[in-house]
């Protein structure tokens, strides 16, 4: 093996589009002449790179609910994705896929409870698509702190990857991975990516027309000259969003087809991946993190809660809306678990488990009666399915694209708003307890400056569509 390696990382990321009522993606016009973006962007790029081999050159990532959106809308793609992943299992004894956490849930933002279950749903979302356990996870935009990692750590999880600006105390040297000291006393492993690299990769499309020169003139130019003297191993890390590769520039599919089989092997770079790179070059230093940082705001985790430079313009509506669901999030927590604590134990743990009802391994009736420990009523385990039902909208409310972009009248927050206004109707449907009155003052702070449109009215709108198609008669506070 030679001493210089290369490893390519693509996140391959939608936000959900599904109606929360229907479970169905409504028509995006502006995806013609597809039905939805979800189906534009596979046609241009997931399918596309399946069919390149591309999984099986790269370090990846699926998003879980875009994952499950595409084993419903085209199976065989999935299955091969999941089979490159393979094959690298069965040549080197390591796959090249990590997991995610589950609903692109900015982890530093959210609770400890919150962290475990974003990534224990991940974690077996994962193993339910490609049959074994993941050996690294994608924190969604890369937002990180200690608590996320000591979650990460404690799940038998051994890597993430990181901005090199994430890093704290000077220039990090993104050739090698580093160990972070967690608080329990563990320790976990980091990669960082190189920024030029990556940076060019994104949003050069001048610079990746032709892989060969790209391989020659450009990529060399990144490893460390020092190392390279030494004979020392390295690894050069880029990192992109994976829907880059097809959709957002074209023809990078096969540009990355042909950078990963064929450019590079005139050039003595060893081809490889985190997992196995790990495997045979553990960290040999320690570095500290900057705590609630991303790799898409350079003002930490702002973008998401608050005003910041990333997104200029009015941004009173986020703050407003994360400070609406947080607090509408703690009340349905409450109902939660004071309704289902006397009948299970420990509504948390059940929680953590509903994944694999929601990815059809076993029955909500099955899980709960389980975790009951004796016989319960069809009303009980009726009421409790609901109130977990709403617990999977509560989470899906924190989803981060709706809090990405400059203005709030765009369907990433309403969609977000709909789900919280499902949670609450859900959780009225099991117990009789009404959360909208709170839900509808808090979000009635939530206005978009172009259209005027409020969360409040968003709110509202979906408790009467899923009233009327449902044929209930459920009333709900003004």
């Amino acid at each position: 093996m030679g001493t210089q390696s290369l490893s390519v990382h693509a996140h391959f990321y939608q936000p959900p589009r599904e109606d929360p009522i229907t479970g169905r993606i409504p028509i995006e016009v502006g995806a013609a002449p597809f039905q939805n973006w979800n189906e534009r962007i596979h046609a241009e790029c997931y399918r596309p790179n399946a069919e390149l081999h591309n999984f099986e050159q790269i370090s990846f990532n699926v998003g879980p609910t875009l994952l499950a959106w595409m084993a419903h809308h085209d199976p065989q793609t999935v299955a091969k994705i999941v089979a490159q992943d393979s094959a690298n299992l069965r040549r080197s004894g390591i796959g090249n896929a990590i997991a995610q956490g589950y609903n692109h849930t900015i982890l530093p933002l959210s609770s400890r409870a919150d962290k475990v279950t974003q990534v224990i749903w991940g974690c077996a979302e994962f193993r339910h698509r490609f049959g074994r356990d993941p050996q690294g996870l994608w924190l969604p935009e890369t937002a990180v702190d200690l608590e996320t990692l000591e979650v990460l750590e404690q799940a038998g999880l051994r890597f993430t990857i990181l901005a090199p600006w994430q890093a704290s105390g000077g220039e990090v040297d993104p050739t090698e991975p580093y160990r972070v000291d967690l608080p329990n006393g563990r320790q976990f492993t980091v990669f960082f990516y190189q920024k030029d690299l990556s940076t060019r990769i994104s949003f050069d499309p001048s610079a990746t027309v032709n892989a060969d020169d790209f391989a020659r003139h450009v990529l060399l130019s990144y490893f460390n000259p020092e190392k390279t003297r030494r004979g020392e191993p390295q690894l050069i890390l880029a990192a992109s969003d994976g829907e880059l590769y097809g959709h957002h520039q074209h023809l990078r599919d096969r540009f990355l087809a042909r950078l990963m089989d064929g450019a590079v092997s005139p050039l003595d770079l060893h081809k490889t991946y985190p997992a196995l790179w790990l495997q045979q070059h553990p960290p040999r230093q320690s570095i500290a993190i900057r705590e609630e940082t991303s790799w898409s705001c350079h003002h930490g985790v702002l973008r998401w809660k608050t005003a910041c430079g990333c997104t200029p313009g009015d941004a009173a509506w986020k703050t407003n809306l994360r400070l609406a669901l947080e607090r509408l999030a703690e009340n349905l927590d409450g109902v939660y678990k004071e309704t289902v604590r006397p009948l299970v134990g420990d509504p948390l743990e059940l929680r953590n488990r509903y994944i694999h009802v929601i990815l059809g391994e076993m029955t909500a009736e099955q899980l709960i009666s389980e975790m009951a420990g004796r016989a319960m009523t069809g009303e009980q385990i009726r009421r409790v399915h609901l109130l977990l039902e709403a617990q999977r909208e509560r989470q899906r409310m924190f989803t981060s694209c709706g809090w990405f972009f400059e203005d709030f009248d765009r369907i990433e927050p309403r969609n977000n708003v709909a789900y919280a206004a499902q949670a609450v109707l859900l959780t009225l449907q099991a117990t009789g307890i009404d959360l909208s009155g709170m839900a509808l003052r808090d979000l009635a702070l939530v206005r978009s400056a172009r259209s005027g449109l409020t969360a409040e009215r968003v709110f509202l709108r979906h408790m009467e569509r899923a009233c009327s198609q449902s044929g209930e008669r459920v009333g709900f506070a003004d």
